[in-house]
């Protein structure tokens, strides 16, 4: 039970906090000014508590906490407590798909245009997100006559450049062709200037310039480059309509809009740069807790900005309730931006009507989602609940694991161990064994031994500083092994000789029947068979089957491909490497006589000896 700290040793100063269960890992990770003002509010009637708090201070087994200097500081160290340790009573984020951006990659020498989602690498200028991959096509394809990059991938560049001819979109002005040298690296950098001012919002210039071209060029009776000028400026006219224009040219903001329930809210954000609407994302909160409409928008405000944002802080955020501490997020903001941010409602104008347009769009993602998550979020409550009735454990089974062995006749013997976490994969949980003491087949030798080596860990591991702990740190509620009574009876076996029965509940999954057997039965758990908890099961135990199988096919791969090299005192990779190189393949050095050995001046008389053993048997 959790213990209330003496007032007195709690500081008044600003810092993060921690609430941690039994094992120590941390449920939930708070920010305060006055860490000793904030912690007394947890330790009153639990009856006047929200619930959702009031169940995390029941779950807690301690509190901890980290002084830091100032506010600002103390909500970057919250942050990334949350992000490092995920506790299930603080809010979790879910994007609602992998936007897509438009990328140039002005690290490279000759910089090109692409699509891109996922990571994104520090240099590189990134234009969105896009709703949809297609969009950003359609405006380089517009674009690509005025501004002729490169779109290819390097091995096409690479492959066109070896051959000395350009690829077809050279062919139809529409790109310059750098590869074969039709550009200069000078002109080739204006054109990525200018397509970079161009996305960036900076139009203008370069319709002027085109009307100037096509105007000069018709003067001068060269009639079809006019026409040519037409076409491009006609383009990029185009590009430019498919940016909505929701006011002056001066202004960058971002517009934050929120819909929510008791459980979940929809974000959704346009980012409007030199008054046009440059891109959108949007993303659905696991709120987690009783949050406020403005400890709801100081979540979502962390969420957008901690991360590095591809077009830059904007001058002003727009939001539907200022967050709880105003003065806090301008000032972080202030100093990520490197100047002045002012987080504001807007109460009428444009900017009021733009707020309404991405209401609008949070509502129609929140629809969606709902259709969409509903049954599959009440299929996981009604999975965990089902498999806590039936197999009669005293809470619902949170953390999932299963393993399973895959070898062939005896050989490349591995293990997996994969994990679930309130019904979902928690891949960075997953575990691989290769089995080391067992000869020949011998499933249950095997699974003892993985067993065994993982419980081992975790008895290791569980009295050590939580910084301190490694990958097996945390005990299942429920341990699932592919197998019916043979392979349970190993499971019991293991956690009785570790002193773990009372503590890890064990069943096996025998897939002949999809029958459950549990300790203490000789006859299976009579689960239903279209139960949302029966379906659990199985999808951990074909997870942990294909996660095995696939670990057994790379050893064996691996085995395969050994060379005869391989294993010998003394010759490592780079030995090795530099042995093949100097004699000319793998073939050469099997033919070399021990003499060729002995005169390689950097190879040891001991390993030419055994180099020479090893292919041609002991001299």
């Amino acid at each position: 039970m959790l213990k209330r700290p003496l007032p007195g040793t709690i500081p008044t100063t600003a810092g993060s906090y921690q609430f941690k269960d039994r094992h120590g890992r941390p449920i939930y990770v708070g920010k305060a000014k006055n860490l000793r003002a904030r912690l007394g509010n947890y330790f009153q009637n639990p009856a006047h508590l929200p619930p959702r708090t009031a169940q995390m201070v029941a779950a807690a087994a301690s509190v901890e906490w980290i002084q830091v200097d100032n506010e600002v500081e103390a909500l970057m160290l919250e942050y990334s407590l949350i992000q490092q340790h995920q506790p299930r009573f603080n809010v979790r984020y879910r994007d609602d798909k992998s936007y897509p951006f438009l990328c140039v990659t002005t690290l490279d020498d000759w910089p090109r245009a692409m699509v891109i989602r996922g990571r994104k690498k520090k240099g590189n200028r990134y234009f969105g997100p896009y709703g949809h991959a297609y969009a950003i096509r359609e405006t380089l394809d517009l674009l690509l006559r005025t501004f002729p990059i490169r779109t290819c991938s390097d091995n096409k560049f690479n492959h066109h450049a070896r051959l000395g001819r350009p690829c077809l979109l050279f062919h139809i002005e529409k790109c310059a062709g750098p590869c074969v040298g039709e550009v200069a690296p000078e002109r080739y950098g204006e054109m990525v200037e200018d397509l970079i001012g161009f996305l960036g919002g900076d139009t203008d210039e370069v319709i002027q310039r085109l009307e100037s071209d096509m105007a000069r060029a018709s003067a001068a009776l060269e009639f079809e480059q006019a026409a040519r000028h037409r076409d491009r400026l006609a383009s990029v006219r185009k590009a430019i309509e498919g940016q909505q224009m929701v006011g002056p040219r001066s202004e960058d903001y971002d517009v934050i809009s929120l819909v929510d329930d008791e459980l979940e809210a929809a974000c959704q954000v346009f980012y409007v740069r030199k008054g046009r609407v440059m891109g959108r994302r949007g993303f659905i909160v696991d709120k987690a807790g009783d949050l406020s409409r403005p400890e709801l928008v100081s979540r979502v405000l962390e969420r957008l900005y901690f991360e590095e944002n591809p077009l830059g802080y904007p001058k002003q955020v727009l939001v539907p309730d200022l967050p709880d501490n105003q003065e806090l997020y301008q000032e972080w903001l202030r100093e990520q931006r490197g100047s002045q941010v002012v987080i504001s409602v807007p109460q009428r104008g444009a900017k009021r009507r733009l707020q309404e347009t991405v209401n609008r769009n949070a509502a129609d993602a929140f629809a969606r989602h709902r259709l969409k998550r509903t049954s599959d979020h009440n299929s996981r409550a009604r999975a965990l609940n089902e498999l806590q009735n039936h197999l009669g454990l005293t809470e619902a089974p949170l953390r999932i694991e299963c393993y399973d062995m895959s070898h062939l006749q005896g050989s490349d013997y591995v293990g997996s161990m994969v994990v679930m976490e309130d019904g979902l994969p928690r891949k960075s949980e997953y575990r691989r064994f290769k089995v080391r003491a067992v000869v020949g087949n011998d499933d249950y030798a095997a699974m003892e031994e993985v067993l065994t080596r993982r419980l081992n860990n975790y008895l290791a591991e569980r009295h050590r500083p939580v910084q301190e702990r490694g990958r097996f740190a945390y005990p299942p509620q429920l341990l699932v092994v592919d197998g019916g009574k043979g392979q349970l009876g190993v499971a019991e076996r293991v956690l009785a000789d570790l002193g773990l029965e009372g503590e890890i509940f064990p069943a096996g999954l025998a897939k002949e029947f999809e029958q459950v057997f549990v300790p203490g039965r000789s006859d299976p758990v009579e689960i239903p068979r279209p139960s949302e908890g029966l379906y659990l099961l199985q999808r951990i135990r074909d997870e942990s089957h294909r996660f095995a199988n696939d670990y057994h096919r790379r050893l064996r791969g691996k085995r395969m491909t050994r060379s005869s090299l391989d294993g010998i005192d003394g010759l490592g990779p780079a030995r090795r490497t530099r042995l093949v190189k100097e004699l000319g393949g793998l073939r050469a050095v099997e033919r070399a006589s021990l003499d060729d050995l002995l005169g390689l001046s950097w190879l040891p008389d001991a390993v030419a000896y055994s180099v020479y053993e090893k292919l041609h048997g002991p001299q």
